[in-house]
């Protein structure tokens, strides 16, 4: 039947009349409510009307305003989502609105012009939907705190406009389309209805359900308006210009709005219709630039990334997670993909918790053929399965050393270990580490075996244990660096001194089983063998235990250690094709070969059988027996007898009594140790800088304040304290910082000895000078604190700015005598005119892209324009260090774990990993340390030796590094690895005109056999424990253990070691033949495995001002010193009591 224009506008005008009615009543109830609020505050009427109120309601009032409360906050629990009935009524509110819904779309295929009589069946079951909407509506306006802004929501809007004319229906027996198309916009409930049931749990799928609700409620509404403008017409001209389209046309129209296409087979006719459709352009461009694109992404992304990785038998592949990012995975594909160049046989999983960025997309792109992506979390199981971890060979977990908080980014990959050990406990993890005190922790979980080769990469220990083995041995610091770096990058040398440091980088630890052939000779005998046959140096050698079963690396092992079947080698060689030799040698067949090409593997079957005793590392020089007591029971932790000796137990007993005045060292004995010592003991003042004149000492800059994070100073220290220096060779370390930073620091240098504090800053050449920065050995920059900063170019800001302070400082070489090589960089020939030198500094660098900021500071030209750090001046000279190579570890850890073990060795003074799980209290008791005290400190150090001061000079001849390498390792045992070398050209030093001395040395990793050598060349040596490097007079004593400071400072530093016998402190005068002034201290015995040593010392400070904090210095006829001096020099293993 036909819908008159009356009963069309009664279904209209009960929507608007409601909504607007209710809305004045509402502004109506406020007012009033307020007015009386305010008439309270008046003077004097809020007394009356509060009698008035008492008279006339009482006590009746104030239990309906209790039991309204009361009544209201049920309510709001009951339509809240927390319960189960209001999670029920929400769920059946949006059932029945799409159920209302559906009810219009069949509605409306009859004209909107006509109406429905109550015959339809459809119209009861609308008006009781609606009855069912308008108490839900009752529910919710009652428990409303503002009435007005509940009235405004989208769905009281939706209630307001539908319910109402579905009464009118019911008192005019017929019904009719109206504004029940508003119902529509009910489903943009739809993404909390499905997190109600559970139906999403992902953020990207609840968002895909919020973009998709947005876009059908809009398209829906939108169509209804259209379909009822349409039909009817514009009122004023009573319907003369409708049209007759269908809702299904509607929509049609509507798509091609948004779409911006426009057909024009449907269009708008009527005023209202174009209006809105206009209005509804703008909106529409919106909607589909942003929402529609936005959902096919994450659609697409959702099942490109969430897919299940599939095992393929027989393919190998890794699991990477943690910082995944485009500089995180661009370093690590780089250094992963070139150690098996063309034959990769392993795929790389990233697994990844936020979906890869466009840039990342592209990366993963230009190595489809390694790379998968998969979106997902390491804390979650149910993403594991789908990386298959249990079926990896190993989970690699990247951490991002440029984070504001490392603390929070330790703990995060932590808690991802946990997670991965516990969905797999057999599953091998290989997690970087920022701060070292966060290690402790991964040993400690159940299912962490360093056997399998789970493995931990410390920045923080490693980068400071780098800066402090630059500052032990100059140029050391790069010459390590130089081994673990992969330059790929063309590059043009322009002087000859460059070509000689490029073809160094070239040279890279590598690991090779030795020939069987090899089993019974002593490591030299094999490492020359290997020298002047193959040409390859092996440096280092996998040890096993005869009685225990246990391996621990041995740097240069002296020749009592022979070698046994099937022992690893460490080697600097170019190539794995190289090494391979050492495989495949046979004495048989390659015993008269000498051309390294011609050795390969060979068909002979009948190898030389060699006898071969048990091996024994035997602690003192010219007194070596062998131990070879087969019941000696194995009752030591395997990390501690990494490093100990199979000496018997008799002899063991033996040593675990030192005897009084020897060198305090902790329970592994592998550093030197004091008694905690307070900290206002050790804090200088400027004022008095007279009392305390360093010498030969160490200065630390260090950033930071009461709120930074810890850095890790004890890391800097160990390798400064090692055993394997007596405590004469120890050098003061004087750290420079903000003081409330350092108090948080020295609750962990509290115990080793010669460390001091000067509050200031490096920013300040008053600070610099109060701790005798001029008489230093190196100056070390150590980084701040990574901060939130918006440019990475910043995080070096202060480091750069202390290095410009300290490079501006000049120093007066004191005059010389010409053929003094160590000085005779600062001799003119002219006395009269003074040359300068810089202060020698090491400068850590966050970014590496900063390096040419430091480059102005070299004195030097840049060598190679526009390359990256590891090619530039200051690094070549071992001024400036990055830890930005040690991404490339985890590649290395995860190929051969027994290369990072080596650095670990060398940089951190000789611990490991493993040994320091084993070093804890709870493990090691007072007997295993006092036997570790001998063998720890029986191990090589890294030194710099010079070609005509030291026992080299007896070497002849020594015109080529062949013949140093060879002559040293037969007469001395000392195993030479690189050179140190002067860079002499004048017209790269524009300094040199103005006066300054600077002529800087460059590294040189592993020369050829036949380098040429040149008289001021410096050799890098790892020289064995007790070897005396220096020249001694004829009547003084030759004991293997008399050792004077071996590495000369730095090539412009002033010279101290004293080649004069040892004189009385008291009666010592100023100046000594050949070297600068000394003070010489009263020469010490220090008990080793039964015997004395006497030691040269080395004074690191101006006479006569004693050391603050230190009792070793007794003063005469001072009877209360000797008391604190015996009780300072107390044996280490008195610690533990």
């Amino acid at each position: 039947m036909v819908c008159s224009i009356e009963i069309q506008a009664a279904f209209i005008l009960s929507s608007f009349v409601t909504f607007f009615v209710g809305l004045l009543i509402l502004f109506i109830f406020r007012l009033i409510w307020r007015t009386i609020k305010k008439w309270q505050n008046i003077k004097g009427t809020g007394i009356i009307l509060e009698l008035l109120l008492r008279k006339s309601t009482g006590n009746k009032h104030l239990k309906s305003l209790h039991f309204h409360g009361v009544f209201r906050n049920r309510i709001e629990m009951l339509l809240s989502a927390q319960t189960f009935v209001g999670q029920v009524l929400m769920i059946l509110v949006f059932v029945l609105s799409i159920g209302s819904l559906i009810i219009y779309f069949i509605n409306s295929s009859d004209p909107v012009g006509s109406c429905s009589s109550y015959q339809d069946k459809t119209i009861p079951i609308d008006l009781t939907f609606n009855v069912f909407f308008s108490f839900y509506f009752g529910l919710r306006f009652v428990a409303a705190d503002d009435k007005i802004k509940f009235w405004l929501e989208m769905n009281s809007i939706v209630d307001v406009f539908t319910i109402p004319p579905t009464f009118i229906s019911y008192y005019l027996k017929s019904n009719w389309l109206g504004l029940r198309f508003l119902r529509a916009l009910r489903l943009l409930e739809l993404p909390q209805i499905l997190q109600i049931l559970q139906a999403i749990r992902t953020s990207s799928s609840v968002k895909f359900s919020k973009l998709l609700s947005i876009v059908l409620s809009t398209w829906f509404t939108a169509a209804g308006f259209i379909h009822l403008v349409e039909n009817s017409g514009d009122p004023w001209l009573k319907g003369r210009n409708s049209q007759n389209i269908s809702y299904f046309e509607s929509i049609y129209l509507v798509m091609a709005t948004t779409s911006t296409v426009g057909f024009g087979d449907v269009v708008a006719k009527t005023s209202l219709g174009r209006t809105f459709i206009m209005f509804f352009t703008l909106g529409s461009l919106v909607l589909f630039a942003n929402y529609v694109p936005e959902m096919v992404e994450i659609f697409a992304n959702k099942r490109k990334y969430t897919s299940p990785y599939e095992v393929v038998k027989g393919k190998k592949f890794i699991v990477v997670c943690g910082n995944i990012t485009v500089d995180s995975v661009t370093a690590f594909l780089r250094n992963f993909l070139r150690h098996k160049s063309g034959q990769i046989n392993i795929e790389i999983v990233f697994l990844g918790e936020v979906p890869p960025s466009l840039e990342l997309e592209t990366l993963f792109k230009c190595y489809m053929a390694y790379t998968t992506f998969v979106s997902g979390s390491a804390l979650k199981w149910e993403d594991l399965r789908r990386v298959a971890v249990e079926s990896a060979e190993a989970c690699l977990i990247i951490a991002n050393p440029l984070c504001s908080d490392s603390h929070a980014e330790d703990t995060s990959n932590i808690m991802r270990v946990l997670s991965i050990k516990n969905y797999n406990p057999n599953t091998r993890v290989i997690i970087q580490i920022l701060q070292s005190h966060n290690k402790v922790f991964l040993p400690k979980i159940p299912s962490w075996n360093w056997t399998t080769g789970d493995n931990i990469i410390c920045f923080a220990e490693l980068k400071l244990g780098f800066m402090a083995q630059g500052c032990l041995v100059p140029g050391l610091c790069t010459f390590l660096t130089t081994l673990f770096i992969e330059q790929n990058k063309k590059v043009f040398p322009k002087q000859p001194w460059q070509k000689h440091f490029l073809n160094g980088l070239k040279n890279k630890i590598l690991t090779q089983r030795l020939s069987d052939d090899f089993a019974g000779m002593s490591f030299p005998e094999v490492s020359r063998l290997c020298f002047v046959k193959m040409g390859l140096m092996l440096i280092a050698i996998e040890h096993k235990s005869l009685f225990h079963g246990c391996c621990g690396l041995m740097l240069n092992p002296p020749a009592e250690v022979k070698l046994r079947k099937n022992t690893l080698g460490f080697f600097i060689a170019e190539s794995s094709k190289e090494v391979i030799r050492a495989a495949f040698y046979c004495a048989k067949c390659h015993g008269d070969v000498f051309i390294p090409e011609l050795i390969g593997k060979c068909n002979c079957k009948t190898k030389i059988q060699r006898h071969f005793p048990g091996t024994t590392i035997l602690v003192k020089r010219g007194s070596m027996r062998e131990f070879s007591d087969s019941t000696q029971s194995d009752d030591l932790p395997f990390g501690q007898e990494r490093l100990m000796s199979n000496v018997s137990f008799a002899t063991r007993a033996f040593l675990y009594e030192p005897e009084p005045g020897c060198d305090q060292l902790d329970d592994s004995g592998m550093f030197h140790w004091c008694r905690a010592i307070a900290l206002d003991r050790v804090i200088l003042k400027r004022m008095d800088k007279s009392k305390h004149e360093f010498r030969n000492h160490v200065v630390a800059c260090v950033f930071g304040d009461a709120h930074s994070t810890l850095m890790g100073l004890r890391n800097f220290v160990i390798p400064l304290r090692a055993s394997s220096y007596t405590r004469q060779e120890l050098k003061d370390i004087v750290f420079i910082g903000s003081l409330d930073y350092l108090k948080r620091e020295w609750v962990f240098l509290r115990n080793f000895p010669q460390i001091y504090i000067l509050p200031g800053s490096a920013l300040f050449p008053e600070d610099l000078r109060a701790a005798n920065i001029e008489e230093c050995s190196m100056c070390a920059v150590l980084s701040s604190s990574s901060k939130a900063l918006s440019s990475p170019a910043l995080v070096d800001t202060e480091t750069i700015m202390a290095t410009l302070n300290i490079g501006s400082l000049r120093v007066i070489c004191a005059p010389h005598i010409p053929e003094e090589p160590w000085t005779s960089e600062c001799f003119t020939g002219f006395p009269e005119k003074p040359k300068f030198r810089r202060i020698p500094i090491l400068t850590e660098l966050k970014n590496p892209s900063n390096i040419h900021y430091i480059e102005q500071l070299s004195g030097l030209d840049e060598s190679f324009s526009g390359t990256n750090l590891h090619l530039s001046t200051s690094f070549s000279t071992g001024t400036v260090f990055s830890g930005s190579f040690l991404d490339s570890l985890l590649a290395t850890a995860f190929y051969n774990y027994h290369v990072l073990e080596l650095l670990q060795m060398l940089v951190t003074g000789g611990i490991s990993s493993q040994l320091e799980h084993f070093l804890d209290k709870s493990f090691c008791g007072l007997t295993h340390s006092c036997t570790s005290v001998v063998s720890g400190r029986a191990r090589c150090k890294l030194g710099l030796l010079s070609l005509n001061q030291t026992i080299l000079s007896d070497i002849e001849p020594r015109k080529t590094f062949g013949q140093v390498f060879c002559g040293s390792l037969d007469n001395f045992g000392i195993l030479c690895l690189g050179l140190y070398r002067m860079i002499d050209e004048e017209e790269n030093n524009p300094e040199e005109k103005r006066g300054v001395c600077y002529l800087g040395k460059f590294v040189i990793t592993r020369p050829p056999n036949n380098f040429k050598l040149l008289p001021s060349d410096l050799v890098f040596c790892a020289i064995p424990y007790g070897t005396s490097c220096y020249k001694m007079d004829g009547t003084s004593s030759q004991s293997p253990y008399e050792i004077i400071n071996m590495v000369p400072l730095a090539s412009e530093t002033v010279t101290e070691i004293n080649y004069s016998p040892m004189v009385d402190p008291v009666n010592q005068t100023t100046k000594q033949p050949l070297t600068t002034p000394l003070h010489h201290l009263q020469p010490k015995t220090i008990s080793i495995s039964g015997s004395k040593q006497t030691v040269v010392p080395h004074s690191s400070k101006m006479p006569p001002q004693p050391r603050l904090g230190e009792t070793e210095t007794v003063k005469e006829n001072e009877k209360g010193k000797m008391k604190e001096t015996t009780e300072e020099n107390a044996p280490a293993s008195s610690k533990s009591n």
